[in-house]
């Protein structure tokens, strides 16, 4: 078997005297999509940002590429080729789509008019918007001068799965990127899911939505009361099983694992 990307060992997370996660292991492997399911309080978030940088776990350890890592804030899981794809969609919307692209990495002109008048590539910047968004599939944003404040809810979330897709070199993280979107908005975001793992970027994905979920994810990792309940498959198990675990109304022993 192929080693895992970002692995994690043991995690604890505690707030007080409300424990996060209490000793939760995770493996993620090259080009799968990896979902995440739980109840509210289950520990879906905080497994999330001990990953991503946004907490620092009380005790266990992060491995990337088989190396250990500590991640203090975002920027160094971002360095470390993590990118995420939050449900509150961090976008600047006065901006227009190649430059919430390109956010925080904007590019200078060659020559002088960069490094002397640091004046700002927006040709080049626009024309690579474009190529990140054809090469998802997604033909419906032509303009990318267009200020994102003018999307839909679908259209925005394309543009962040995109700007993860464009510098995410080893991971994309996606936290709930269907939940406010309609059925065809959905699909796309689905289809971009898709996308991204037929590049063999690996994908973890949180969702409260189940067709979704089995309709994408390769492996399922089923948080409860801030452990890890289990990771099932959508062949071994079914949507209804999977809530069984999740809600303790079973245990994966009994489930027929």
């Amino acid at each position: 078997m192929t080693d895992p990307v970002l692995s994690a060992r043991g995690l604890v997370k505690t707030f007080g005297r409300v424990v996060g996660l209490d000793g939760v292991d995770l493996d993620l492997y090259p080009g799968e999509v990896l979902a995440i399911i739980g109840d509210n309080g289950a520990g879906k978030s905080t497994l999330i940002k001990c990953l991503t940088g946004a907490l620092v776990p009380d005790a266990g350890e992060i491995h990337v590429d088989g190396q250990p890592v500590q991640f203090r804030r975002p920027q160094d899981a971002r360095e470390a080729g993590i990118e995420t794809v939050y449900q509150t969609l961090a976008v600047a919307p006065a901006l227009d789509i190649a430059s919430n692209l390109f956010l925080g990495r904007e590019r200078r002109r060659p020559g002088f008019l960069g490094s002397v008048l640091r004046m700002v590539d927006k040709p080049g910047m626009r024309d690579d918007a474009a190529k990140a968004l054809t090469d998802l599939g997604i033909g419906t944003l032509q303009n990318m001068a267009q200020p994102v404040e003018t999307l839909s809810g679908g259209q925005r979330q394309a543009v962040s799965v995109a700007r993860a897709a464009a510098f995410g070199s080893k991971v994309i993280v996606l936290d709930e990127p269907t939940a406010a979107l309609g059925v065809k908005e959905s699909n796309q975001v689905l289809r971009m899911i898709r996308e991204v793992r037929s590049r063999g970027l690996p994908t973890i994905l949180i969702s409260h939505n189940m067709p979704h979920v089995f309709e994408v994810a390769d492996r399922i990792h089923i948080q409860r009361l801030g452990r890890c309940a289990g990771v099932i498959t959508p062949d071994s198990h079914s949507m209804s099983e999977a809530v069984a675990i999740m809600t303790g109304a079973t245990t994966l022993v009994e489930s027929g694992e």
